[in-house]
């Protein structure tokens, strides 16, 4: 993985202020998963909010502002990045994450598994 250590200061603060979306799927399924997750990784030029690296599977919840142009370019463009290092980018609203918590959580138990094989 790329780590990036420049960017270590801003993915500690992230880690210390996460979203309630965030603490909802780390302290309710990721944080205890299986195979290990790493909250706010420091990767390339970006923090990823969650990080599999047995399942080279990137976790990313999107609030509102993912959903400005500006910010859908940007998206694309870093997930296209982290596919081409072979790594799978799985994107999840915050609503998703309030209103279909188990859904969520069943769509990366499925995709972990799927990138295990």
């Amino acid at each position: 993985m790329e780590h990036n250590s420049r960017l270590t200061p801003r993915a500690q603060k992230l880690r210390e202020n996460m979203t309630k979306e965030e603490r909802k799927l780390w302290y309710g399924f990721l944080r205890g998963y299986p195979y290990r997750f790493r909250r706010q990784v420091a990767f390339g030029n970006a923090v990823l909010d969650f990080y599999c690296a047995a399942a080279k599977l990137a976790v990313e919840l999107d609030g509102s502002q993912h959903y400005e142009l500006d910010a859908q370019k940007y998206d694309a463009k870093r997930t296209a990045y982290l596919n081409s290092l072979g790594i799978q980018v799985l994107r999840f609203s915050n609503l998703d994450v309030l209103q279909n918590f188990s859904g969520v959580c069943q769509a990366i138990d499925i995709a972990v598994w799927k990138q295990m094989k």
